[in-house]
């Protein structure tokens, strides 16, 4: 790529080149948060920055060039040690006025490097920062090298003061290379970056440290706070196996050292965290000040100034959207002065406050009341991947029979067939129409603990039967509990079946209502936490410990990292921790994580991918003359069939990115940085799971362009699916409840009495109370929206400057044409009324796997990343 460089470039000449950074104080919150119009109202936070942004760049100018050097590092003319040259330090000039595609708060420097024939082409370069703060490193391009053009340099990167770093900070050029086809200049250097990123593995993190290593999950509980907030460490072993974090090196707790002491810093390796550049983080921030702040007031206005910390009718719950909370006036200057908060919560008049409406009740707010409803959510709702082909009749269990008892289904033919339309239960099976919702195992063994709370709890099977027009109809639902004696005397179960009116029919309602609150609880700790944020993150360290920034698998793969361990780390602070949100507003409890942790002993990697997913829960048969190679039973299954769409398109462009720097399997094994990487995300990220023989070997390029179709599909659209829904259908308690409080009441009982008088009443007694619905609205409604500067898949925030290799560039824009066109096939589904799934009786299109979306809460859009 370099060849025939040599004397290309004069002695004496000096070669021109952009710095493009950021100050650290141009997005900062505290400045957003504190900016004020002239008549002292905070302004819209991202209206108000561009007034900023004036003075910081003004004050910044006069000294910023002589407190930035750099240093080029030649790429194809080495010491007399085999490293590249290095050329002299070179401060920043002048500031440019003239570039008209700097971003918002960017600033560009001009520089010239002395640069002699002798040197050859620059392929990487140091930079030292002699300054008090810490700025924000975007990119350098240096120009019109003679017989070579322009080299780019994305770096998008924070360079703290020189002192802080125990090694040079480097940067390279966007070329991308194979570890063997590194040009011989450049190895030493590429290899020693990847050791700084590795660290050492000892002493505490500090802000501007960029080391990452892993830890298990340790930092839940606050040991030393109370004894009640302890909890298991998840991770290092059998018993509670979980993908590892992010390493902080925080002292252990004195009351257990076992666990990490917590603080109010928590370290990130810095570029995992673009700190206030990004709306994302702005978002988080806004998170952090709801649970610490807005969410105790409102529980306050709630409980000791209104005195009604129960919802009594339905129309009590839409009033939070139609009629608003009475708040004192000054309510929401007292909160915070954040705006989005006022965005989120739209005020009509000074004493009362709003939630958006949710989607599901924007049509019709009894709709999903519906039994059509109750069912299509589990293929087109928040949580469309845990439904499963009935097998075998009756359904079995996989509990251990001697500590918990035969769990056999009490489920028998004659609770099914009378609402089959004279189908047998063996004719639905061998004709693939009976399903089941199973939420049994998962629970029961954490039934008894569960139940000695406030809450109560069953495990639930949901049996369905596919019907001719393609809706699921719901036949009976199973409700488990323990017997009282022991768990291995095996559970107590009730069937329900269906009814529309009488007790009957609100005794139907409460059992759903049962299956929904499981639901909602494996979908926010299992399906949402554990199996898109968490599962993802050793990905992350493994991937910038061993894969060179100039490594192709690294570029294919960095933006569908972006801000996940941000995110992650911001859950174990104040949604996933011991009495977090979490444990306090959902059915699981303290036991939340501990159960997805049990839930983790059974994840395969290789089972991620959407077509396997299918296959594996029987929703799916292999068929070669099907679009995608398997025919879907379920033929209006809208999760589904869209996401195939989108499987399809990522394995191509994949397919295609791997096999332009893969010519064989060969270089597969031979790559040095791929096989450390995959080893340690085996054997460390995953090390719990590290003797499963599901595991891809690394060997060939189809098990690489596997193993990454499925990570990209988990951060993108897997993560969309389960979690721009969440408000929209969530949103409204009633159809998505997440606690429930009571048992289901028995004849003769003072709760049957009253739930057949009033079943509004009874229904609103059972699920989750009025002051943890008011917590629940607010966490989902922030973490349901989309950041202004969101990346969508088939978008990069580097440009077309990600690589310098013109055919994966070109490879990368037909897969962003390929998602524009699959959205128009998708918006054309939505128009074909007769797939009813597709907007049921609430009259909501599916819409979440569209590719693209607006900023906001819009109940569509694929962002790259798990980042909110």
């Amino acid at each position: 790529m370099f060849s025939g460089v040599a004397g290309i470039i004069n002695r004496g000449q000096k070669l021109k080149g952009t710095v493009v950074l950021m100050q650290k104080n141009v997005l900062d919150i505290n400045a957003l948060t504190a900016i004020k119009s002239p008549t002292g109202i905070v302004t819209g936070a991202f209206g108000a920055i561009g007034g900023a942004i004036g003075t910081v760049v003004d004050t910044a100018t006069s000294f910023i060039g002589r407190s930035v050097a750099l240093k080029l590092i030649s790429a194809t003319s080495a010491d007399g040690s085999g490293k590249g040259k290095v050329g002299k330090q070179t401060f920043l000039e002048g500031l440019l006025t003239s570039i008209l595609t700097l971003g918002a708060g960017q600033s560009a420097y001009t520089i010239h490097f002395e640069w002699n024939s002798d040197m050859g082409i620059p392929g990487a370069f140091y930079i030292e920062n002699f300054m008090q703060h810490e700025f924000f490193l975007v990119s350098l391009t240096l120009e019109d090298i003679p017989n070579h053009g322009s080299i780019h340099f994305v770096c998008n990167s924070w360079i703290y003061n020189d002192k802080k770093y125990k090694s040079d900070r480097i940067f390279f050029a966007n070329k991308t290379y194979l570890p063997n086809e590194t040009p011989a200049p450049l190895v030493y250097y590429r290899q020693e970056e990847l050791k700084t990123l590795r660290g050492d593995g000892t002493g505490e993190r500090k802000e501007w440290d960029r080391i990452y290593d892993y830890d298990v999950y340790n930092d839940l509980g606050a040991p030393d706070q109370k004894a009640t907030l302890a909890r298991p460490v998840l991770g290092g072993s059998s018993i509670l196996p979980y993908p590892r974090r992010g390493r902080t090196g925080r002292k252990p707790a004195k009351k257990d050292p076992n666990s990490e002491s917590r603080s109010n810093f928590v370290y990130l390796p810095r570029d995992e965290s673009f700190g206030h550049l990004k709306s994302s983080d702005f978002l988080a921030y806004i998170l952090k000040s709801a649970s610490q702040n807005l969410i105790p007031q409102l529980r306050s206005v709630v409980t000791l100034q209104l005195k009604q910390p129960e919802f009594n009718t339905f129309e009590d719950v839409r009033s939070l959207y139609e009629g608003g909370i009475k708040v004192p006036t000054n309510f929401l200057s007292d909160i915070s002065p954040i705006p989005l908060f006022k965005e989120i919560f739209r005020s009509d008049g000074a004493a009362a406050l709003k939630f958006s409406k949710p989607k599901v009740v924007q049509v019709d707010h009894s709709a999903w009341m519906t039994d059509e409803e109750f069912a299509r959510e589990m293929i087109a709702g928040v949580n469309p991947h845990i439904i499963k082909k009935l097998v075998e009749f009756p359904a079995r269990s996989k509990l251990d029979t001697q500590l918990y008892g035969d769990n056999t289904s009490t489920v028998t033919k004659g609770h099914l067939e009378p609402n089959m339309g004279g189908v047998t239960v063996e004719q639905a099976i061998q004709n693939h129409r009976l399903y089941i919702l199973d939420h049994h195992d998962t629970v029961f063994p954490y039934l008894r603990k569960i139940n000695a709370t406030d809450t109560k709890a069953y495990a639930t099977r949901t049996f369905l039967f596919l019907q001719n027009d393609g809706t699921l109809k719901p036949l009976a639902i199973e409700l488990s509990k323990p017997r009282p004696q022991d768990d291995s005397y095996g559970p107590i179960s009730e069937v329900y079946l269906p009814a529309s009116e009488g007790v009957e029919g609100s005794i139907w309602l409460l059992a759903k209502a049962y299956v929904v609150v499981n639901d909602s609880c494996y979908h926010q700790l299992v399906s949402h936490w554990l199996n898109t944020h968490a599962v993802v993150e050793p990905f992350i360290i493994a991937t910038n410990r061993h894969l060179s920034v100039v490594h192709p698998v690294h570029k294919l793969l960095l933006p569908h990292y972006r801000d996940t361990m941000n995110i992650n780390s911001l859950a174990r602070n104040v949604l996933v921790n011991a009495e977090g949100i979490i444990e306090s507003t959902f059915l699981w409890g303290g036991y939340s994580l501990e159960l997805s942790a049990v839930v983790y002993r059974d994840w395969v990697f290789t089972d991620q991918g959407l077509p396997n997913d299918l296959l594996k829960r029987g929703v799916a048969v292999v068929d070669p003359a099907s679009p995608h190679g398997i025919r879907l039973l379920i033929e209006d299954y809208p999760y589904a069939s869209d996401g195939l769409e989108i499987w399809a398109a990522i394995k191509s462009w994949v397919e295609e990115y791997v096999n332009f720097y893969y010519k064989s399997d060969e270089a597969i094994a031979q790559d040095a940085e791929l096989q450390a990487f995959w080893k340690e995300l085996v054997e460390v990220g995953h090390g719990d799971l590290k003797s499963a023989t599901w595991w891809f070997k690394m060997q060939t390029r189809a098990e690489l362009i596997e193993a990454c179709t499925i990570l990209i599909w988990i951060a993108s659209a897997l993560h969309a699916a389960v979690n721009f829904g969440q408000y929209p259908y969530g949103g409204y308690i009633l159809n998505r409840p997440t606690k429930s409080r009571r048992f289901m009441p028995e004849k003769g009982s003072p709760e049957y009495d009253e739930l057949a008088k009033d079943y509004q009443k009874g229904y609103l007694r059972t699920i989750t109370p009025k002051n943890d619905t008011l917590t629940d609205l607010t966490i989902i409604e922030v973490l349901s929206r989309h950041a202004s500067d969101e990346q969508y898949l088939g978008q990069r925030i580097e440009g077309d400057l990600w690589t310098s290799d013109s055919q994966p560039i070109e490879a990368y824009k037909k897969f962003g044409k390929k998602l524009a066109e699959i959205e128009q096939k998708l918006v054309q589904r939505n128009n074909d009324e007769s797939l009813r799934n597709r907007y049921g009786p609430v009259k909501m299109p599916y819409t979440l796997l569209y590719p693209s979306s607006e900023e906001g809460l819009t109940f569509r859009g694929i962002p790259n990343s798990v980042s909110i």
